[in-house]
C-alpha cells in the first residue's frame, strides 16, 4: 500500500516526536534544520499508519539495518516497506514482497548531473521530453527505487542501474509538483 503526505510544513515537531519511538526520536532529534526533521517524522508517521491499518500494529516500529543499511522492521521479516522524502512530501510504501520507493520534488535540473547520472540513451530521453525536469525525475526516482529494493545505497555510477529492467516491475507516477517510483521483483511495466 502507499501512503503519501504532500502537507509536511503543516508538521508540528514536538507533537510529532511524543509520537515516534525513542529510536527515531533519537535520531530525528541530531537533525540540523527543522524542514528535514519534519520530513523524517512524517516518513516514520506515514509507516505508522500503514502498519496499523495494514497489520494491526500499534507499536512504534522500530529498525534494525541491512548489511548495505536497508532498514528492516524488528520482529517483522515479512513485512516489507521503502520510506523516502523530499520538499514538503513524505512517501512510504508497505507491501508482503521487498518494495523500493523514491520521491523527488519538481526543480530546476542542472545539465551536469543529467550528464553524470543519466547514460546517453536516458540522456536522449530527457532531450526528447516536453519537460526535461519531469523526465529526468522520473528516470532518477526509478534508479532510486531499484537501489533501495535491492538493498544498496545510491553509488558512484548511477549511468548503469537501469541497464537491464527485466528483474524489476517499476511504477511512476507523475503528483502536482513532484513524481515518485515504486520498484518491485518482477517484469518491468513501461515508462
Amino acid at each position: 500500500m502507499i501512503y503519501l503526505n504532500d502537507h509536511i510544513d503543516d508538521l508540528n515537531v514536538e507533537i510529532a516526536l511524543e509520537e515516534v519511538s525513542p529510536q527515531r526520536r533519537e535520531r530525528v532529534l541530531r537533525i540540523k534544520a527543522d524542514r528535514d526533521r519534519k520530513r523524517s517524522l512524517a516518513a516514520y508517521l506515514l509507516l505508522k499508519e500503514g502498519l496499523q491499518k495494514e497489520y494491526g500494529i500499534v507499536e512504534n516500529p522500530i529498525f534494525e539495518y541491512g548489511p548495505e543499511g536497508k532498514p528492516v522492521l524488528a520482529g517483522h521479516p515479512d513485512i516489507h516497506f521503502s520510506i523516502s522524502h523530499a520538499g514538503h512530501v513524505a512517501l512510504c510504501v508497505i507491501d508482503n514482497e521487498p518494495v523500493g520507493a523514491d520521491v523527488e520534488v519538481l526543480r530546476r535540473i542542472k545539465p551536469q548531473l543529467i550528464s553524470f547520472t543519466m547514460n546517453e540513451e536516458e540522456q536522449g530521453m530527457i532531450n526528447a521530453a516536453p519537460d526535461a525536469g519531469v523526465a529526468f525525475l522520473e528516470l532518477w526516482t526509478q534508479k532510486e527505487a531499484v537501489l533501495k529494493l535491492a538493498g544498496m545505497g545510491i553509488r558512484r555510477d548511477m549511468t548503469g542501474v537501469l541497464a537491464d529492467v527485466t528483474p524489476y516491475s517499476i511504477e511512476t507516477v507523475n503528483g502536482n509538483d513532484y513524481v515518485y517510483s515504486i520498484a518491485r521483483w518482477g517484469e518491468k511495466e513501461e515508462r
